[in-house]
């Protein structure tokens, strides 16, 4: 639904983007992470077709981006950063007006405002002044613009900076619902929120796509080999020396103690589980295995590691 090739941009002696490429299928929810200015923004006004691209291609609903750029935007609800939104409007009042700029058919108008009202949950506050509406509501109401003309794709820059927890939550599941039938591509400086959104994503730095996947696969890139965490009660020396034999264990290191339990850590090679024959190493040998688990790193984790350090 959205491919991207080889896209560079440059601002003055700033690259802002560095030969990216990419793909997002039908039905996909696709994150977008990095500190400033690390390309996020300008890759989405590039797909947008705001911002042309110096080198590279890129096509959205099959669509070339510099080719046929109202076509792209016939096919794409955009919402960005700054919600551009008319405070002095009621909240009917201004799908009314995004519905004749996006030229929805008369006979269409009212279906998709009352779909979009009903999809957003603005139903409460149609007649309301927008400038008067929550935070919550006034991003509720630009999704609501971006989703009116049933567009096959979603880009939303940053949709829950501002929020309170509970209307982050709120805006959360509308993203869920609108991805079970449409592309979705959004950019998000709150961690969790991508790794609960999002089925996978990017994450940009210096311009640089530095990695993208799951956020599983991320986390194996990042870490380049698995470890695995062991209480096991029975002869120090020769637990080591039992475990380090194990198919696809590289080391095995006596880890001290924890609360009393002997602790081991296990390093195994790259994509390697070797958990199940652990257990069963052990068992045979009639030790007691009090714990077994595989490092997990979080997608914060993930995050500092591939770009030098915390950000947006």
């Amino acid at each position: 639904m959205i491919s991207v090739a080889g896209v560079s941009k440059r601002f003055g002696g700033t690259l802002a983007v560095d030969d990216v490429s990419f793909e997002v299928a039908r039905g996909e929810i696709l994150g977008l992470l990095g500190p400033n200015g690390a390309g996020k923004t300008t890759t989405m006004r590039i797909l947008s077709c705001f911002l042309a691209t110096d080198t590279g291609r890129a096509t959205v609903a099959g669509y070339d981006i510099a080719a046929e750029p109202l076509e792209v935007r016939r096919r794409l609800g955009y919402l960005p950063e700054n919600n551009p939104l008319y405070f002095d409007m009621t909240v009917g009042e201004y799908l009314s007006l995004v519905a004749e700029v996006r030229r929805v058919p008369r006979v269409d108008k009212v279906r998709l405002i009352a779909r979009a009202l009903e999809g957003c949950g603005l139903g409460p506050v149609r007649g309301r002044i927008i400038g008067q509406l929550s935070k919550g509501y006034r991003q509720r109401v630009g999704l609501a613009g971006a989703l009116l003309h049933d567009p096959e794709v979603l880009i939303l820059d940053e949709p829950t900076v501002g929020l309170d927890p509970t209307q982050i939550i709120e805006i959360r599941e509308l993203i869920r619902g609108i991805g079970s039938e449409k592309t979705v591509l959004l950019s998000s400086h709150i961690l969790p929120e991508v790794e609960a959104t999002c089925q996978r994503v990017l994450i940009f730095n210096e311009g640089h796509l530095v990695g993208q996947g799951t956020p599983a696969e991320l986390a194996a890139q990042a870490r380049g080999s698995e470890f695995v965490d062991l209480a096991v009660r029975g002869p120090r020396d020769q637990i080591v020396r039992e475990i380090a034999a194990v198919p696809g264990v590289v080391e095995c290191v006596d880890a001290g103690e924890d609360a009393g339990a002997p602790r081991f850590r296990v390093r195994c090679e790259a994509g390697a589980d070797p958990r199940e024959d652990l257990a069963a190493a052990i068992a045979r040998r009639g030790w007691g295995l009090l714990e077994l688990h595989a490092e997990r790193l979080s997608l914060e984790d993930v995050f500092i590691k591939l770009t030098g350090g915390e950000g947006k």
